[in-house]
């Protein structure tokens, strides 16, 4: 059993998150969806979205993000663990026997079923 994450930690994994997206762009409901794995708070996704933009993560216009980390991407040799177990899929709620989890320096997200995974991470 995981621990419920606070505030700050779900918005320093989302920004994390969106560093590792592996497209330059992304339209803004794709970056929603992606922010709805770590909270379904829409106050948290909108703090997470405009952190990411002080920050320097993305820039927002016209209802599109473009990603600035250049070449930050999640290396899924590494990155990427499979667990096998129960378990539903973070993004879209399905039951999947075997968990794809995303490690990042904040924290762990998943899990994830193995297109979800890609999705998640910009790969798809």
């Amino acid at each position: 059993m995981t621990r419920d994450r606070s505030r700050e930690e779900k918005l320093e994994l989302a920004l994390e998150l969106l560093a590792h997206v592996e497209r330059e762009e992304l339209p803004l409901p794709d970056a929603v969806d992606r922010i709805e794995t770590v909270t379904d708070s829409p106050s948290l996704t909108r703090d997470i979205l405009d952190a990411a933009e002080k920050r320097g993560i993305v820039d927002r216009e016209d209802g599109r993000l473009r990603v600035r980390t250049g070449g930050t991407y999640v290396n899924f040799d590494a990155q990427v663990v499979r667990r096998e177990g129960e378990f539903d899929c973070r993004r879209c709620g399905a039951s999947i026997s075997t968990g794809h989890f995303v490690r990042f320096e904040t924290g762990e997200l998943g899990p994830f079923g193995p297109e979800c995974v890609r999705k998640v991470t910009g790969r798809d």
